[in-house]
């Protein structure tokens, strides 16, 4: 009788720890949120990736590391995409559950030498980036640029995807460039308007271009800071350049 009333006791005294110990952990790191709902706020969260969806299950967010991140979204179907493999970031999706911009980035030093790129971008209807903005770093040399683009009206479908895909993993020679040919024939790519940028050789350009991509106009101050004015016709010849010597 005595050993069954101490292993009582010794199981109350269980518990009792043990609801002391939750009650502390919960109301140490979890508090709630005056005046939220039923919305939780936390001091810190660690994670390798967050996905926000509607109640429906509609995708609409993600916030992933690298080794989680996502695949390219279409309509609620997620298409794998390896070459996102180097990057960590944010995903936007739209109402329909298709990829509508987002933020990547990364960096690292290999052999002493560092490289670094970061992209933000905004994507057109079922299609591709309409505006966006990247810097780089790599073998030395920095760019950084902000680009406005006129998309096609022919969406982009997980099977464009998927072959673009299989192409890049294709190895370089002429199979791979006759592939991707007679892939960018079949699928025009967008064609770049505005192009604000610092180059390679540390010059910084305004590029205004016409509706088939050739530049017609560009402000340009050259790497030894001399600023011009340059003009072109439809073939991106040089017609005429401003500088300040005239």
């Amino acid at each position: 009788m005595r050993i069954r009333t101490q292993l009582r006791l010794l199981n109350f005294y269980s518990a009792g720890i043990t609801a002391v110990l939750l009650a502390t952990i919960y109301f140490g790191f979890v508090r709630p949120v005056q005046g939220a709902g039923n919305a939780t706020q936390f001091d810190r969260i660690v994670v390798h990736r967050i996905d926000v969806v509607e109640p429906d299950g509609t995708p609409r967010l993600f916030l992933s590391d690298r080794t989680e991140f996502p695949g390219e979204f279409y309509h609620g179907r997620e298409v794998e995409r390896g070459s996102r493999k180097d990057s960590a970031g944010m995903l936007f999706i739209n109402d329909e559950g298709t990829e509508d911009g987002g933020l990547i980035y990364g960096g690292a030093a290999s052999n002493g030498r560092p490289s670094s790129f970061s992209h933000l971008s905004f994507d057109q209807y079922d299609q591709d980036q309409t505006i966006n903005l990247g810097t780089a770093l790599s073998n030395g040399e920095r760019t950084a640029g902000i680009s406005l683009n006129d998309m096609p009206e022919k969406p982009i479908t997980p099977e464009l995807i998927e072959q673009a895909e299989h192409i890049k993993s294709m190895p370089h020679g002429p199979a791979r460039a006759a592939a991707w040919a007679d892939f960018q024939k079949k699928y025009p790519a967008g064609t770049n308007r505005v192009s604000l940028g610092r180059t390679a050789d540390g010059s910084v350009s305004l590029a205004l271009n016409d509706k088939n991509g050739q530049t017609r106009l560009e402000l340009l101050v050259d790497p030894a800071g001399r600023p011009m004015i340059e003009m072109l016709d439809a073939d991106s010849h040089v017609r005429k350049t401003i500088t300040l010597d005239q």
